[in-house]
């Protein structure tokens, strides 16, 4: 028999629930809703985007942004830079962070402990543009691709994570076994570790993917050569160019309102087209992202 204690729970319970699913339907709309309304602009013309009068359906539908995109080789150049720059970056902070993390996740490393305070202390404190663009130029990695790849390839908090990962996730007992069985601390990374870090290694792929993918400002700061340059630095040029065209009004109101049409169509067009490959990368990482980031976030 239900008591009134039972009951009472029972709804307390029921409401909680509508309650966050509305409040968790109300945080998607607020999240999806600009994504949306950036590819529905990039099929609009531009003077119903300004003038406010296009929210929810494209009006005066028109497709000449794309085919600006499309026929633009700077844009496509910029593309295949953005593309090498996330492969070549990911591929280089997995190759260092993976085994730092290993390596400070096991106890018997001398020293251990000093590492963590170099590496944590580095997050707080850096030199400054000023000193790393003299090291830069010192190294002769100025207006070089190599740069881009590497520069923010490698991060303390990713490399912390990976060795919480490791420390709470791969027993000691398993590492002695395989130690036992003639199995080498190479071997035992490679066949062992590796294998079962599929999660924490997805993770850290995404996330260094998404910051070269979206990174301009060492682009802009240390490459000159617009044919090294990112896709995210050509569109804040088209960015900024819209946002310039005041000035030409003075001079020529027509020829000002032509250009600004182009480049609010380009914009939208060129955000669309940055954007969708991050996105449909991100399902298939889907299933590790939540594991890694949890188990990888657990002190150790």
């Amino acid at each position: 028999m239900k008591t009134k204690n039972n009951i009472k729970s029972g709804w307390e319970d029921k409401l909680f629930i509508i309650i966050t699913r509305l409040l968790l339907l109300l945080f998607l709309l607020i999240v999806a809703y600009p994504v949306y309304f950036v590819v529905i602009a990039s099929f609009t013309e531009p003077v119903y985007v300004n003038s406010g009068e296009m929210l929810l359906f494209p009006k005066g539908f028109t497709t000449i942004g794309y085919s600006q995109v499309f026929r633009d080789m700077r844009i496509w150049q910029s593309y295949a830079n953005t593309i090498l720059y996330a492969a070549c970056g990911t591929f280089f902070g997995l190759a260092v962070s993976v085994p730092a993390g290993y390596a400070l996740s096991a106890v018997r490393l001398p020293g251990r402990n000093i590492l963590m305070a170099l590496l944590v202390f580095t997050m707080y404190f850096s030199g400054g543009l000023i000193p790393t663009y003299l090291v830069i130029k010192g190294l002769h990695l100025t207006n070089t691709r190599i740069l881009l790849i590497i520069m923010g390839s490698v991060s303390v908090y990713n490399i912390i994570l990976i060795r919480s990962f490791f420390a709470n996730t791969l027993p000691r007992e398993l590492q002695d076994a395989a130690f036992i069985d003639g199995c080498g601390n190479a071997g035992y990374f490679f066949r062992i570790a590796l294998p079962l870090s599929k999660a924490i290694i997805a993770v850290i792929a995404l996330y260094v993917a998404v910051a070269h993918w979206n990174s301009y400002f060492n682009a802009m700061i240390y490459v000159t050569d617009r044919a090294k340059q990112p896709l995210q630095l050509y569109l804040r040029e088209i960015l900024l160019m819209s946002q310039n065209t005041a000035s030409i009004t003075e001079m020529d109101p027509q020829a000002a309102a032509q250009l600004n049409r182009m480049v609010e169509v380009i914009k939208y067009g060129v955000i669309v087209v940055s954007t969708v490959p991050i996105i449909c990368v991100y399902p298939f990482l889907q299933k590790y992202f939540v594991k890694g980031i949890m188990i990888g976030s657990i002190k150790g």
